[in-house]
């Protein structure tokens, strides 16, 4: 969890020196998308239908959404900026649990959902800071922020490993409540704020690049 932590810092020390333009930004949205949705699709979706608990499905995905609502619920009644940053702390964690249940699952399935919710994360990083340095003068304070938000992914990940001792059951609901929340990641934060800016073709682009890029690299050669 070190990984994402450091490409969290990385983002935060990027956004307090230079401003991005709105496209540049849109565009990593979608690539960040395309590559969460690929590991939602790829690593998480195929252990839940091979499982065959329908009722551990429902129940894992009414609690995953749940989850993520609720999580939109306490940030709008949140002031300004602050809203923004204790989402995206909360969603840390959920990452953080995501990607300890996908280690728990295997080696190969943890790894690329960290690399896809790195990747996600170093966007939420990116826009946590720019929406801090409105209110926080200090770069050092901001990037001291959006540092102890990050802590919470190591949490979450404790959290989540020692799912694979769970029975059948508990298992499979716990894989469809990482499911929902990546996917609630995707449609409802990452593209809903990048559509929020100018598009184009190329911006567009990025959400297939970051989506077959992630298909190419659990792919074997050949």
């Amino acid at each position: 969890m070190l990984i994402p932590w450091a490409a969290l810092v990385l983002g935060a020390i990027a956004a307090t020196v230079r401003t991005f333009s709105p496209s540049v930004t849109s565009g990593i949205q979608h690539l960040a998308a395309g590559v969460v949705f690929a590991a939602a699709a790829t690593e998480v979706l195929p252990a839940i239908r091979h499982s065959g608990a329908t009722s551990a499905i429902l129940i894992g995905g009414f609690l995953g959404l749940a989850t993520m609502l609720g999580v939109k619920a306490i940030g709008r009644r949140l002031p300004g900026a602050w809203s923004l940053v204790v989402l995206v702390a909360i969603d840390f964690f959920i990452d953080g649990v995501v990607v300890g249940i996908g280690f728990a699952a295997g080696e190969e399935q943890g790894t690329i959902l960290l690399i896809a919710l790195t990747a996600e994360i170093l966007f939420l990083g990116l826009s946590a800071t720019e929406e801090l340095r409105e209110v926080v003068k200090s770069r050092l304070a901001v990037i001291a922020t959006v540092l102890a938000g990050g802590a919470l992914l190591p949490l979450g990940a404790l959290l989540g490993e020692p799912v694979h001792m769970l029975p059948p059951f508990y298992l499979t609901a716990s894989f469809t409540f990482a499911l929902i929340a990546l996917l609630y990641l995707v449609t409802e934060e990452l593209l809903v704020e990048a559509h929020q800016k100018p598009d184009s073709s190329l911006v567009t682009s990025m959400f297939f690049v970051g989506f077959l890029g992630l298909l190419a690299l659990e792919t074997p050669i050949g």
